[in-house]
């Protein structure tokens, strides 16, 4: 974050008007014109102009001439470097730059050359500015720099160009590249350099000779030079090793293979099947190899040092951290060296086994375990190698102790996202341990959404979709279950709270370890897939749990629910059979009841599981034949109308359009009309008028489904017919009762009453309303008999219109 001078210095920027900016950009051209000395008061007024320029998204326009005098200045023999510096973020800044008229083509100075190519290539290679920038890079390579030129000023510059255009170099130009990367990763010194000084009365000549490199654990190097090897001042060649490490994998992924491949490529790409000596390339000559051959086997040799000095007690923090950088980083390419070549990956299995051993056991070097499994997944199968026990325990002991490091989290999914295809033929760990996944998702919901998007979809089968649903309504639950979890340690709870159950907790803290509830907590916090457990125990713990409904982590993950579920339900759409459909209805049902304690997620998740009932419908009609007791006990219940409205109200349609022999040759006309009368006396129930009591506010949207409902079940079993004309005749005096006008607006009160006259006159004419509401199930999907809305088909009002042939006529 910015401090408060800092913002106030970028809004002053950012808000300085066109004609201010001008005349400053004058001010700052004529401190640069020639013959004036570039001092104190230039450099501070190209930081001015550079932070202008810089504060917005938008280009600033500054006038032809500075823009040409800021590229003569840069290139002044005897220009300052600072001022150097400036100009060219000044003209990266303004790029693509129409004004522009720098060239690399005979600049022999490296440090220039670096600052020139860096705003050419800012350009947008609209003049083909990386090719030529790539091409004047590997020439000054090839050649032999002037005394006090540099080449590490070149190599940050040579990665961009790999990065925007790896076309822009031949297959000469690569090798010759290759050549020099084997020198700088293999024969930089092992004595540290000279500190530069300037003499003097006190300075002592044995003080500035060059010691010894040392590793990170303090004692001398005794092998070749690597980004771990430690010294107080670095010599030329060391600089270019630690350069040539950091561009290696971008370069391997280029250049190394047989063909050309770009460095945002999927590395994890299969491995050539090409038959290949398993014999070690070290049995030949290495200066007989071809260059890329060559710095596959200096690159191998360089990696294989990183993982012995990681093994390294390191003596700062700092090193540390270094250390499990570059073991990552080691490792990867490791990984991408054996899909190149084969014969290297026997010569990697025994090294990485073991580093995998060593460092397992410490939840620091996590991070490393990543890059391990992927080359075990990529590699063990060729090598006949077992690698369960490794998967295990990434799966197992990563996400359930380390779901609180965000960068942890995201490299994990990202890595069991780019994996998931291969690890559920590989290994059945990933099946088994994905509740353990969800913590992930629990903790760090919205910068994880869209990772886990991608994801679930392959965690989905007809084996796992019932635990997951699970899963996903108890996601919030389980971000709750996870901060008393990190919080526990430091929980100070007396030993009777601890071991007696009869004495209830008095925080969801103490519930963590109270014999109650701690079984509630194992199995919400679970590791492997229980799907043979019932959730129904989570029950008081969601109770209790609802303390924490108002954190922020809480509530991120709670909306992140209806999301996951839609998507849930349109992959499962995908595989799932009759039973499966069945049950998933069941649940619905039942764990719309059984939902975290804060009203807004369970309206969310009830918005969601209505309308996702229908696609179950289409699915699978029959349910509602083959269920019919639960879903009478379900509709049976005025309360559930109370608390659930869009879910009711979604089943009651299903069960007016789909309860009928068109879809079912079970549905009989007894179970028909069981539904009817379960309809009917839950609409009886909220539109009854009592004395001395007022009307609840239910949905009008819920009364017309319902008269809608019955009528459709009627024009099946024509036998109750009389019985809905009779209720739909009386909903006149309904909506005109005193209680009724109090709660219902006009507009509510006139969409019943007409909703009831359209009804009774489609029932005048039964078998026209069997036809609407019962169409064949080859015509059921025309225009004509389209249901939006949750209004009727349009066939009805036409019947409607004829009926009341002008006059119209309303229930009284």
């Amino acid at each position: 974050m910015f401090t408060a001078a800092a913002e106030s210095f970028l809004k002053q920027a950012r808000e300085i008007p066109a004609e201010e900016l001008r005349r400053f950009a004058s001010r700052v051209a004529a401190l640069l014109l020639p013959g004036r000395d570039a001092g104190p008061e230039a450099v501070d007024g190209l930081q001015r102009l550079h932070l202008v320029v810089a504060a917005t998204k938008y280009p600033r326009p500054l006038d032809g001439k500075l823009v040409e005098l800021l590229q003569t200045v840069l290139c002044l023999p005897k220009c300052p470097e600072q001022v150097q510096v400036l100009c060219a973020a000044i003209l990266r800044e303004m790029s693509p730059c129409n004004e522009l008229i720098l060239s690399c083509d005979e600049v022999q100075d490296t440090k220039l050359l670096s600052l020139i190519s860096s705003i050419l290539l800012a350009q947008g290679d609209k003049k083909a500015e990386v090719s030529a920038v790539g091409q004047r890079i590997v020439k000054v390579l090839e050649g032999r720099l002037p005394e006090g030129q540099s080449s590490r000023h070149l190599l940050p510059v040579l990665s961009n160009v790999i990065s925007l255009s790896p076309v822009s170099l031949t297959e000469e130009q690569t090798n010759v590249v290759s050549k020099k990367m084997v020198d700088w990763l293999r024969y930089a010194s092992t004595q540290q350099g000279v500190p530069q000084s300037s003499g003097g009365f006190f300075s002592n000549p044995r003080a500035r000779q060059p010691g010894p490199i040392t590793e990170v654990d303090g004692a001398i190097a005794t092998d070749f030079f690597t980004v771990l090897s430690l010294g107080q001042h670095y010599t030329e060649d060391q600089w270019l090793n630690m350069q040539a490490f950091s561009m290696l994998r971008k370069w391997l992924l280029c250049y190394g293979g047989e063909g050309l491949s770009t460095p945002n490529s999927d590395d994890r790409s299969e491995m050539d099947g090409s038959v290949m000596s398993m014999v070690s390339t070290t049995s030949t000559s290495s200066h007989l190899l071809p260059p890329k051959e060559r710095l596959r086997e200096k690159a191998f040799e360089y990696c294989q040092r990183l993982i012995e000095q990681s093994n390294r007690r390191a003596l700062k923090k700092a090193d540390g951290e270094l250390q499990k950088a570059c073991l990552i980083e080691a490792v990867t390419i490791l990984d991408i060296i054996c899909k190149q070549d084969s014969s290297y990956v026997y010569r990697t299995l025994s090294s990485l086994k073991t580093l995998h051993d060593t460092i397992s056991g410490d939840f620091t070097y996590a991070r490393a375990l990543l890059p391990i499994a992927q080359f075990f997944l990529n590699h063990g199968e060729m090598a006949a190698v077992d690698s369960d026990a490794i998967y295990k325990h990434l799966f197992t002991e990563i996400p359930a102790q380390l779901f609180h490091n965000p960068s942890l989290a995201f490299e994990f999914i990202q890595f069991c996202k780019d994996n998931s295809q291969l690890f559920t033929v590989t290994s059945s760990i990933f099946r088994q341990t994905f509740p353990n996944l969800f913590k992930f998702l629990a903790w760090n919901s919205p910068s994880l959404i869209s990772e886990f998007v991608d994801l679930l979809p392959f965690l989905l089968d007809a084996g796992t979709a019932i635990e997951i649903f699970h899963l996903l309504l108890d996601l919030p639950c389980l971000t709750a279950a996870l901060d008393i979890q990190l919080r526990s340690p430091s929980l100070h709870v007396s030993e009777k709270a601890a071991c007696d159950p009869s004495v209830k907790p008095a925080t969801s803290l103490e519930a963590f370890r109270h014999p109650v509830y701690k079984s509630m907590f194992q199995y919400l916090l679970r590791i492997e897939a229980a799907p043979e457990d019932s959730p129904e125990r989570l029950i008081p713990l969601r109770q209790l749990l609802g303390s924490l409904a108002s954190s922020p982590r809480v509530v991120q993950c709670a909306e992140t629910v209806p999301v996951l579920l839609e998507l849930f339900f349109s992959v499962v759409a995908e595989f799932a059979d009759k039973p499966l459909v069945n049950q998933l209805v069941l649940l619905v049902l039942q764990r719309s009841d059984q939902l975290y304690e804060t009203p807004a997620f369970k309206d969310d998740v009830h918005r969601v599981l209505s309308s996702q009932l229908l696609t179950l419908c289409k699915l699978h009609p029959a349910f509602i034949v083959e269920l019919s007791k639960e879903l009478l006990e379900f509709l049976g219940s005025v309360s559930n109308i109370r608390n659930k409205e869009p879910l009711f109200t979604h089943l009651v349609w299903a069960v007016g359009e789909y309860m009928s022999v068109s879809y079912d040759k079970r549905c009989t006309v007894e179970q028909i009309n069981r539904f009817f009368e379960a309809l009917e006396a839950t609409l009886f129930e909220i539109t009854q008028l009592r004395p001395l009591a007022s009307i609840p506010n239910y949905a009008p949207r819920v009364i017309t489904v319902l008269m809608t409902a019955l009528t459709k079940l009627a024009s099946r079993s024509q036998d109750l017919i009389p019985r809905v004309s009779l209720f739909l005749s009386k909903m006149r005096m309904f909506v005109q009762s005193p209680a009724v006008t109090s709660v219902y607006c006009e507009e509510d009160r006139e969409e019943i009453l007409i909703r009831a006259t359209e009804l009774m006159n489609l029932l005048k004419m039964p078998s026209v309303a069997q036809f609407v509401f019962t169409p064949p199930v080859d015509v059921a999907s025309t225009p004509f008999q389209r249901d939006t809305n949750a209004s009727l088909p349009f066939a009805l009002r036409i019947v409607s219109r004829l009926l009341e042939g002008g006059t119209g006529f309303m229930p009284g």
